[in-house]
């Protein structure tokens, strides 16, 4: 009578620059069964070699890190090992930095006030190739999607709004850009139905915080 193959353990390595943090997700897997951390590191560039040495199932991998932060660490993996799934666990939840963890090519998005339960049902489903990403990551995408696309300015608009920023009026915008006050206010209605704005110090905010005004210092 053949004895019950037991499954393999998922591979794990645990990459973050703060000493505790690493142990307490360490302790913190450390009782799931079907787990088995094999290696930890503080910075990619040992992550790295971390990967190359044990081919893990699973990275976790923090976001901000000395040497080799987590972006340049996940796309490095992603393409030198591409069967090694990354999961980002960090502290940091803006559109910027989910946005380039997910594009270098991480499968997951987590935070770090994630639960034993929850990091350990996200490494078995990265582990098989689901996407896993914490609620509020999760939210703020689909917010971020649901968002209307923003329409780009004209250059003479850009000078317009770079004038107000400068905190000309209207009389002022019209003797440095040489047109006259009433086609100021025209680019200025227009600018405020582009970004959807009834004043000229929200219409800069938006502007700036969409890309679409670039100002120099």
């Amino acid at each position: 009578m053949t004895g019950a193959t037991t499954r393999p353990s998922l591979r794990v390595i645990v990459v973050d620059d703060h000493t505790v943090m690493r142990a307490g997700v360490i302790a913190l897997l450390a009782a799931e069964p079907g787990i088995e951390i094999v290696g930890e590191a503080a910075d990619g560039r040992a992550a790295l070699e971390l990967v190359d040495a044990y081919a893990p199932d699973v990275a976790l991998v923090d976001l901000r890190m000395p040497v080799l932060d987590g972006v340049a660490t996940t796309t490095e993996i992603v393409a030198r090992h591409p069967r090694t799934r990354v999961l980002i666990l960090t502290t940091y939840d803006t559109d910027a930095d989910i946005e380039r963890g997910v594009e270098a090519g991480a499968i997951g998005y987590l935070l770090k006030d994630t639960t034993r339960e929850q990091l350990a049902d996200a490494i078995r489903a990265a582990a098989r190739g689901e996407t896993v990403l914490a609620p509020r990551v999760a939210q703020r995408l689909v917010a971020k999607m649901r968002r209307p696309a923003p329409v780009p300015l004209t250059a003479r608009e850009a000078e317009v709004l770079n004038a107000v920023a400068d905190g000309l009026t209207n009389a002022e915008i019209g003797k440095r850009l040489v047109i006259a006050e009433a086609t100021v206010k025209t680019h200025l209605l227009r600018l405020f139905a582009k970004l959807d704005v009834n004043d000229r110090t929200r219409a800069v905010v938006v502007a700036l915080e969409r890309g679409l005004l670039h100002r120099t210092p």
